[in-house]
């Protein structure tokens, strides 16, 4: 009788081809022209010890898509070092129309997040790092597929050889592990569920009960809109390890992920929205 590991052995392949089979459906570029009239997209940077990188984040959003970015909320806590709030200062002070700087009021970055989820005044969210390992150049592409009228707009790291670059090879063997059990999970082509660099339209950020506060935040983002039905794009990017700072997502966290996954997976949608009233 075949052991546990020669099962594994049989089966993975199968289910790796069966997982990553017409890809090109999950890159799709839908029916219908992209529309020209600019978006008014609130982009989110929570910022904790990033300078140069928060910096040079802002100046590339709004050189790429000052046509489009109606508000960027740069979102601080008690925790985030001087440095980085005298960047984000000054940047208040380059562009004081469209630079906000919040205090988050819930704790860790998922809080972060939805905090500014709801301050956010676009008809768009876009969601990213400030730390460059979203890559910022990477924004106008995920604006540009929004004009296409898609609820969500999300960058996958998998869709190059070069989509990781100073990544810990152990965290990058079990992120492609856990990206295939997401899409055999969920019945779905996406093949980057944990990077948190997305568009959203607002209505997605505003009608969703969120939960989470921490890392994990990142995967319900995408997880229950595609529940209840968001149609979902994604465009490619690379993903750089950061150059300042520290990391703020410990190793151990990234094991909460699969408990997120499977209670989203069995959570009855009407339990996925704040308004009772709404139907998706």
């Amino acid at each position: 009788m075949p052991t546990p590991v020669l099962w594994v052995g049989i089966y993975l392949p199968i289910l790796v081809n069966d997982a990553f089979a017409d890809m090109s459906d999950a890159h799709r570029q839908l029916d219908g022209e992209a529309s020209q009239a600019p978006l008014a997209v609130s982009v989110v940077l929570p910022v904790m010890d990033e300078t140069d990188s928060l910096r040079q984040t802002v100046e590339v959003l709004l050189a790429e898509n000052s046509n489009d970015i109606s508000e960027i909320l740069i979102v601080v806590c008690g925790k985030t070092t001087q440095p980085s709030m005298a960047v984000a200062e000054g940047l208040r002070a380059r562009w004081p129309d469209l630079i906000r700087v919040r205090s988050q009021q819930r704790p860790f970055l998922g809080g972060a997040m939805r905090d500014a989820f709801e301050w956010s005044s676009g008809s768009h969210v876009l969601m990213m790092a400030s730390d460059l390992e979203t890559e910022p150049r990477s924004a106008k592409d995920l604006i540009a597929a929004a004009r296409r009228n898609i609820d969500i707009v999300t960058a996958t790291r998998w869709s190059s050889q070069d989509g990781f670059q100073g990544y810990d090879p152990l965290k990058y063997t079990l992120n492609w592990i856990f990206q295939i059990l997401l899409r055999l999970l969920y019945r779905s082509k996406l093949s980057d569920f944990t990077f948190g660099f997305r568009i959203f339209r607002a209505r997605w950020v505003k009608d969703v009960q969120w939960t989470e506060l921490r890392h994990p935040f990142l995967l319900e983002t995408i997880l229950k809109p595609l529940r209840l039905g968001a149609q979902v794009m994604e465009i490619p990017t690379t993903w750089k390890a950061r150059v300042e700072g520290e990391s703020h997502n410990p190793f151990s966290q990234n094991f909460v992920y699969l408990r997120t996954a499977l209670k989203i997976r069995f959570t009855p949608k009407e339990k996925m929205l704040r308004n009772k009233g709404l139907s998706y």
